[in-house]
């Protein structure tokens, strides 16, 4: 039997899906946390040129290819709400927006942890680290433009266009390591695979799903809250109300 997956598209539809799938992904992402944490930190050997700083590439590599991948989906939910004019897209869109941010500050807080015994400094104004930066004021830009309109349909237009341009950046950080002569160390994870001993890759992985299920969850989570917020006028949100006194 066929699903009709566009009418998940509506917010009286999409709204109480979101919460029954949260805690399957919340869950999973705390007990995945918990096993790639072990392994990254406790199973996996030392590396042989950075020793045991290099742990941090369990927490920096995968927040920084969400920050990035989760800026695209931003864009895209932005461009499909300012193409199609669907309520929903724009929501998502917002709701991604602060995880995306959050994912980008963390993986320039834990490179600055990595950077220092690597190369002796907190921050240089490397390519990649620079371009990552942008990333996270992109994300708060968007946040803030959206905040400062107040007629929602206005400020998800704008936001949209602002996310929509900022995508350029997401390929210059990726492939920053290649174009330019920086300090920082190439691609951990390629479209070609990894070369990464197979405990760390377990450990890198696990982490990966974790940060991915997290990222899901705390979305779906954030997108209901904007559901209740921007349809609080509407029949089905009153007659939701009423259930739950």
């Amino acid at each position: 039997m066929a699903i009709n997956w566009f009418k998940y598209s509506a917010p009286t539809v999409f709204y109480p899906l979101a919460g029954k799938l949260i805690p399957w992904f919340a869950v999973s992402s705390a007990i995945l946390s918990a096993v790639g944490l072990y392994l990254g930190f406790v199973v996996a050997p030392a590396d042989a040129q950075q020793g045991e700083f290099y742990r941090i590439i369990y927490i920096h590599v995968p927040s920084s290819m969400l920050s990035m991948f989760l800026y695209l989906v931003m864009a895209g939910y932005a461009a499909l709400g300012l193409i199609f004019n669907t309520r929903l897209s724009s929501m998502m869109a917002s709701a991604v927006a602060p995880t995306g941010a959050l994912f980008a500050f963390i993986a320039l807080w834990t490179g600055a942890l990595w950077g220092k015994p690597m190369w002796g400094a907190w921050w240089v104004w490397d390519a990649r680290l620079t371009s990552e930066l942008i990333l996270l004021f992109l994300y708060l830009g968007f946040i803030s433009l959206h905040a400062s309109i107040d007629d929602p349909r206005r400020a998800d237009r704008a936001a949209a266009l602002l996310a929509i341009v900022g995508s350029v950046n997401v390929p210059i950080i990726y492939f920053s390591v290649k174009w330019w002569n920086t300090l920082h160390q190439g691609s951990t994870i390629k479209f070609t695979g990894t070369s990464m001993q197979v405990t760390m890759q377990q450990a890198m992985f696990t982490m990966l799903a974790a940060c991915w299920l997290y990222a899901i969850a705390i979305i779906l989570a954030r997108v209901r809250s904007i559901i209740l917020e921007r349809e609080k006028n509407t029949k089905w949100i009153t007659e939701l109300a009423e259930v739950r006194r």
